[in-house]
Formats: structure tokens, sequence, C-alpha cells
């Protein structure tokens, strides 16, 4: 390392910056950013003075930069940009001017709820907050309108807005937005301007440049494991590998020589080694002693798992759907059976868990990316031992999330950790900790019969799924009726026509904890039920395209996605001898998606899958552009989930802790995705982040069962052998 690079500091950023460009290959150092490109603060959580702000959402400075403030989580799915266009379009301000930043956990507590709800999940930035965001930016439109009509002595029905400006339609006259800020925050409104209707925008629905793509190609954005602090030690964590398991004892001299250690501190099922480096912290963490008590659940594995989860389909369930006399149309039909198998899975997002804390002065500062900053101040505040109103939470950039940081195990480790040491603390998980001790998608077994009619069309089906408990694993509630919603989504509500049909639910947790993963409940009930009808399909002798669509008559959204599926995906279309192309639709968050995947199965059981072709109907559109990354980015999830991802018992302890035993899909397994909007409009915005990862598995296992014959009823298909010509 050079003198300049000494005194710098070469960041993994600098390096990827300096190094790239000099090898004469990526420059990103010498990313240009055009003129009238959009920008973004690179800490989406810096604050910005009163003066300007209309109201909460909307601050705008002398210069005509519009703040926005943004309640949700920006991990990737684009809201940093598709929030802000809900507010510019009834604000009409210039979208060159517009930059967003986080808003403030703690203002939301003080100042009750303004900013509504800041959880970030489930899909539903824009369906659950488009309304509140335009009526935001039409409420600071009207009194910007009214602050100039009062400058000029003229009805404010005499103005109109464009583009940053109030105009006066008889005078020509303008005042900037910048201009009028500090009137318009002033005055009162006798009653909320009406918001515009889908006919009338003229922003939302544009393919616009997501903001956050600027700082995120330099480097510049600031992700929670970015963070740092003056006098700010590290806190690497050993937790007990059996979850629900505590320490017992540990050797805290062993590690008490080694250079920059400061502490072992205790924290819930484990200890946390601090020091003034991460590295010197993570290698004392490996090498401390430590005694667990590891309870009864060390005698558990997968196998039993397995064997317990197919046990329970026999058991005492509760029904969350009964229509017709079911068991009197399965005795008369041709039977099909079938049962399907999902198991735990990991969330595995790139930036590992990690959490910055300051306890001081009877104070909590929290630097971190969540999905929920809401709960993240409540969950500090207790750790802490202070009131709510004494914790500030800077949310970053999220590294990926995908559910696992709407629950924050690192914050309450790095509060304890700080307010023991009485320093800022950086703790960051190892990517063996993050994997090994996260809160997994439930393990799943679902069983089918069904019985079809003479017409070949299903006379009766009855479903039974024995899947975890996420509510009772986080402690939130007990499910006294026995049905979790997401236990059975995609299930209970399933689109498809059949007179006489049941679905039974078990919940069955182990000592395995689980919640949220992208799609939750639909992940795995889509795999199930969309193989299944596949495997009906084919015993009605039936295409599944065709088969589907009989199915599903009467309903002109699900058909119109189908049918153009069809068409794009060349369906039908001859393939070579160990090809195929497998269907599936799924309707979640509000969201109807379809793909159709085309794959080629090498003699020696390879699969490679060539082409992916996804139909979305999620009602309206804010940004196309984003729509599109999200069904290839939900593509890209499922399939690595579908073909690789498992997380396995032995003794009680995952097994898998990296990317080489948790394999997720690389740049050579991503094949060409295709996205095709297919908008029924009226009154349906449904979610984008999550719909695209459901149908993803079944097609694939629909299309290695075209391409082979052979059908795959338990995930990842890696365990599946596929063989078919010679070795």
């Amino acid at each position: 390392m050079n003198a300049i690079d000494r005194k710098a500091g070469l960041s993994r950023r600098r390096f990827l910056a300096i190094g790239l460009s000099a090898a004469g290959g990526l420059m990103i150092g010498g990313f240009i950013r055009p003129a009238d490109a959009l920008t973004i603060a690179d800490q989406p959580w810096s604050k910005a003075g009163p003066e300007g702000e209309i109201n909460a959402w909307i601050l705008i400075e002398p210069d005509d930069t519009v703040i926005i403030r943004v309640a949700q989580s920006e991990m990737g799915e684009g809201i940093f940009t598709a929030l802000p266009m809900i507010v510019a379009e009834e604000l009409g301000c210039d979208w060159s001017k517009v930059k967003p930043e986080y808003a403030s956990a703690s203002r939301n507590l003080s100042e009750n709820s303004v900013y509504k709800r800041m959880g970030t999940g489930g899909s539903g930035a824009v369906r659950r907050s488009r309304e509140f965001l335009q009526a935001a930016g039409a409420n600071a439109r009207e009194r910007l309108v009214q602050a100039a009509a009062a400058r000029w002595q003229v009805p404010a029905e005499s103005c109109s807005v464009d583009a940053g400006k109030v105009l006066h339609r008889t005078s020509g006259k303008s005042f900037r937005y910048g201009e009028l800020a500090g009137e318009a925050a002033k005055i009162e409104l006798k009653a909320e301007p009406a918001i515009k209707t889908p006919e009338q925008y003229t922003l939302i629905g544009k393919p616009l440049a997501r903001l956050d793509t600027p700082p995120k190609l330099t480097g510049a954005a600031k992700y929670g494991i970015d963070i740092r602090l003056p006098d700010m030690v590290y806190a690497a964590v050993v937790t007990c590998p059996v979850f629900g398991g505590s320490v017992k004892s540990h050797d805290e001299g062993a590690i008490k020589g080694r250079r920059g250690i400061l502490a072992v501190v205790p924290i819930e099922g484990g200890l946390a080694v601090v020091a003034d480096r991460f590295w010197r912290a993570k290698e004392a963490a490996l090498a401390l002693p430590v005694t667990w008590n590891e309870g009864p659940a060390a005698d558990t594995d997968s196998k039993r798992f397995d064997t317990d989860y197919i046990a329970a389909l026999d058991g005492d369930a509760v029904t969350a759907r009964k229509d017709g006399d079911v068991e009197g149309a399965l005795a008369k039909g041709k039977r099909i059976d079938a049962l399907y198998q999902a198991p735990h899975l990991a969330h595995a997002p790139m930036e590992p868990l990690n959490c910055t804390a300051h306890v001081h002065d009877g104070k909590v500062e929290v630097w971190m990316g969540t999905q929920n900053p809401d709960m993240a101040l409540q969950l500090a505040a207790k750790a802490a031992g202070v009131a709510p109103a004494q914790v500030e939470i800077h949310n970053c950039f999220l590294g990926g999330g995908f559910g696992r940081r709407a629950v924050n195990d690192e914050l309450v480790q790095a509060v304890t950790v700080s307010k023991a040491v009485g320093k800022p603390v950086k703790l960051v998980w190892t990517r063996e900790e993050d994997i090994r001790h996260d809160r997994y998608r439930p393990q799943a077994a679902i069983r089918f019969q069904a019985a079809l009619g003479a017409d070949g069309m299903p006379a009766a089906m009855h479903i039974r799924t024995a899947v975890g408990s996420i509510q009772r694993s986080l402690g939130w509630s007990k499910v006294e009726s026995g049905v979790e919603p997401s236990a059975v989504e995609g299930l209970a509500n399933m689109p498809y026509r059949c007179d006489a049909a049941q679905i039974d639910c078990i919940l069955k947790n182990t000592h395995v904890p689980v919640m949220f993963w992208r799609s939750v409940g639909s992940s795995q009930n889509a795999f199930a039920l969309e193989s299944f009808i596949d495997e009906m399909a084919t015993a009605a002798g039936q295409d599944p395209y065709r088969f589907r669509r009989k199915l599903l008559e009467g309903k002109p959204d699900f058909l119109a996605v189908l049918d153009t599926l069809a068409e794009k995906s060349n369906w039908g279309k001859p393939l070579p001898r160990g090809q195929g192309r497998g269907i599936a639709i799924h309707e979640s968050f509000g969201t109807i998606v379809g793909e159709v995947v085309e794959l080629a199965v090498s003699p020696q059981g390879e699969v490679k899958v060539q082409r992916v072709v996804a139909a979305v109907d999620c009602g309206h559109v804010v940004n196309p552009r984003t729509v599109a990354m999200q069904i290839e980015s939900a593509v890209v999830y499922g399939l690595s989930a579908a073909l690789f991802g498992e997380i396995t018992i032995e003794k009680g302890a995952v097994v898998q802790g990296n990317f080489d035993d948790y394999q997720v899909a690389r740049l050579a397994d991503t094949p060409p995705i295709e996205t095709h909007l297919v908008l029924s409009g009226g009154k349906k915005w449904g979610g984008i982040g999550e719909p695209g990862t459901p149908p993803i598995a079944p097609a694939v296992c629909n299309a290695i069962f075209a391409a082979t014959g052979k059908r795959i009823r338990s995930l990842p298909v890696k365990n599946t052998d596929l063989k078919w010509g010679p070795v």
C-alpha cells in the first residue's frame, strides 16, 4: 500500500473504484452522472431543517430541491423512486429536483404516527401507502398555490402548477416552489384537495431511472455495514448451535491476551466478543472455549422432521375451507394422490445482519438497515432500559432483507453490548452466523387427494398442509383458531373451479425458529398446488395451459395473464428431446403472476434453465422499470430456492454455513427473463416485491417433467436424480 492509500484508507469501495479502473476494467470510480440525473442523499437518514417543510412528507429548499420523506425501507425494491413518484405526481414539482430521505421513526412516535406505516413487507409499500402519499402531495400543492395567490392577490382557482412553479394563467406570472415554501408551510387548508385518478396521471406509470442507482454504482450509498463512528469498537457473536440453547460455561481467560480484545459480554443464547477491530473480535469469538446447554432439541434432525411432518397429516387438523361433498366426490371419480414437501430456507441477504449502537447519557442511537424502524425503536428502548422517546433509529440502505430484517435480533445484541462497554459498538454477524441463526421459511408437508370427473376436470380436491406457525414462533400470537392465514394462503383461496374442495391446516413447530420469507406461505403452497394441477392435467390427458384455462373460466384477469403467458412463451412449440416448458400461475399480495420456464435436462441429469417468461397483473404500475426489476429479482431468488435451497438439521443444529453449501443462483444459472404487463386497472393496486417468487418453483418442476417424465414432489431439485440417458 502506498503512502496515499495509507493516509486515505483503502476501503473495499475505494479499492473497487481505484483498482478496477486502473486494471482497465469496469470504471466504477470514473462513473459520470449526467447533468440532469436524479440524485439521492448518500446517507438516507440525513435530516433537513424545518424551514420550508410543507408537511411531514415534503420539504422544499430555496434552490427548489424537493425532499420527499420515505417511510418504507429501500432494500433493492425501488421504493426510494416509486414512493416519491406518487408524491410528486400530485405535487407537480420538477422531478429532477426530487431527493428522497428516510422518514424519522422518532418523529413518527412523537407525532402520533404521522407517517402512517413504516414497516416494509407484504409487498405493501405502494398498495398500502399510495392514497395517503397522493394526499400529502396534493396538500402541499394546494398550499403552494394559495401562497402564490395571496402574493398576487388573485383567486387560487386562477392558478395552476407545472414543473415546480405556480403559474397565474391570466398574467403569465410565476413563482418557483422554493420562493413560496416558507409561506406555504404556514397555510392551513379548510379542506383537503381531491387526489388524482389513474387517467389523470402524468408521472405515475413512466419507466423512470431509479434514484438510488448513482450512489450505489459509485459506492457512496451507506449500508448498515458501512457505518463508522468516533471511538467505535467492534463485536462478533457466538451463540449456541442448537436453537434455544444457552451458555453453560466459558473460558474468557483463553482469549484475554489477544491483541485488541476488550471484553466478553453475555447476550441471549451466547456471548459477544468486543475488540478494536472486527477481525480480531471474530477470530477471538471462534477461539473462545464455550460449553453449551443444548437441551433436548440436540437429538433432532431433518430426517426426523420429515417423518413427523408427514405423520402430522394424518392427525387432527382445522378446516380452513370446505365446499360441497368432498368425501362423496372423492369416492366416485378417478383418484389422484400426491404428497409435496418443502424444506426450511434461509433468507441469505448479501449483507449479513449488523447493527451499530451507542447507549449514552440515557439515550440510544442505532444505525442499521431495518425493515421495521418503528419496532426497532421499541426493541432498542427495551434492551437499553430507556423510554422509546430516548431512541433514535438511523435507517440505512439494506443489502437485502426478504423478510429477515423485519425482526432485528442483531439490534438487541448491539444495544446490550454498547450498554455494557459504554462505547459505540458495531456488531456484525459472520456469514455463518447469519445462515445458522436465521429465522427460516417454514418446513411444510402438503398432501393432495383429488378425483377427476367424467369431463376430466377435478370433481373434488382435499388438501392438507402441515407447516410451521410463524406467529407462534415469533411469540406474536398463539393462533388459537388453528389456522394461520399465511399457512393456507394460495390454497384456501385458490382460484380454480372445483365444486367440492376442502383445505385443512395443521400448525406444527419444532425448535427451529421460522418467520416471513419472500412471498411467505405462497412460496411452498404455490409449488405444491401448481405442480399438482399439472399432475391432474397429465392424468386427464390435457395440455397444462388449456387445463388451467378451463379451471379459470369466468376469471378474466387470470385468463388475460395466462393467455399472454402462452403467447409470449411460444407455448406448444415443439422442443428437442431433453427440453421442456413448464407453466404456473399464482395470485399473492393482490397481484397475479404467471411464469413459463423453458429448460434443458442433460442425459446426465444437469438442469439448465434457458428462459423465463412472466406475465403480471398488479392492476396499476407506478414505475414499469421497477416492476421488471422486481420480477427478475423474484425469479432469481425463487430459482435459487427451487434448484438448490435447503436448510438441514443435524443434532439440533443447522448444517449449512456459507454460500459453498447454501448455494444461490449465480450469473451462469440465470436465464433471460421477460416481463409482460397485463394490467386490469380499476381499483386494483397489487404488490410487486414478492409475487414473482411463488410461480417459479412449480414452473421449473413442471418443465422438468415435460423434459424427462420425472415428477419432482420434494424440493430442492438438486436432490432428485434426473438422469435419463447414458452417462
